[in-house]
């Protein structure tokens, strides 16, 4: 039995980005559980060295310290159950129904609110994984040329939020599902629950561009590692690891 996850904070009014925050922490010798959070950010980050616009009070921005007792195939589903707590917490508080875009991004419709990146690097004390998550609470949060693309709880619940009661809702579902994810079947579970609310898990037809690889084909599930399955053309089955991944149009 791991130990159950017990976040211990450390809020700032301004820093240049939670991750960097907590993975300078974290080689300093930080415990699991330590969760960085800042009122904004001044250089925000996401995937693919995206920037992530982090304004004063406009979102949640915060990144937390994991310890995964797992075997390194398997963290890269600590990105999946990292969505899956954000989806957990927004539908429970705002009753939110919520989509999870391969593999990181937590959206309203065809509209971002959420962003995960999770870091892993080495220690003296061992591997260490640092998951952010940065979420739009107000409609400030986006200028005027994202409006078509991302949105805010402000705007998708028509409701203010309290961002001290989404991070502590947030913190209580980010450690049942990181607990879910490090039982003896956690892998297939995280798997099965992400396929189950997410509408890329299959038959959505997509862009990747992966490196120097571009094709379009259809999703049609996902690794062990998480990783996302692509059916193109000629039916053959690309597996995709990294990447942009886009919807065309779906299916369903």
């Amino acid at each position: 039995m791991t130990e159950p996850l017990k976040p211990t904070m450390l809020r700032f009014d301004s820093i240049d980005s939670t991750n960097l925050e907590a993975m300078r922490q974290a080689r300093a010798g930080a415990q699991e559980g330590l969760c960085i959070v800042a009122r904004e950010q001044t250089a925000g980050r996401g995937r693919l060295d995206r920037s992530w616009l982090s304004p004063r009070d406009a979102g949640l921005y915060l990144s937390i310290v994991l310890r995964p007792q797992l075997k390194l195939n398997v963290w890269p589903l600590v990105t999946l159950m990292g969505a899956l707590a954000v989806s957990d917490a927004l539908r429970h508080l705002y009753g939110l129904s919520t989509d999870i875009k391969w593999p990181n991004d937590v959206c309203v419709g065809d509209r971002k609110l959420c962003g995960i990146l999770a870091e892993t690097f080495e220690t003296e004390a061992g591997s260490v994984c640092v998951l952010g998550i940065g979420i739009n609470l107000l409609k400030a949060a986006l200028p005027p040329e994202l409006e078509a693309l991302a949105t805010s709880i402000e705007s998708a619940a028509q409701a203010v939020p309290d961002a001290e009661a989404l991070l502590q809702a947030l913190l209580r579902r980010l450690a049942l599902r990181y607990e879910q994810l490090q039982e003896t079947d956690g892998a297939p579970s995280v798997l099965r629950d992400w396929t189950a609310v997410s509408s890329y898990a299959f038959g959505k037809i997509v862009h990747v561009v992966a490196g120097a690889e571009v094709f379009a084909g259809v999703t049609c599930g996902l690794e062990d590692d998480g990783a996302l399955r692509v059916e193109i053309a000629n039916g053959e089955i690309k597996v995709v690891r990294a990447g942009d991944v886009r919807s065309v149009r779906s299916k369903r």
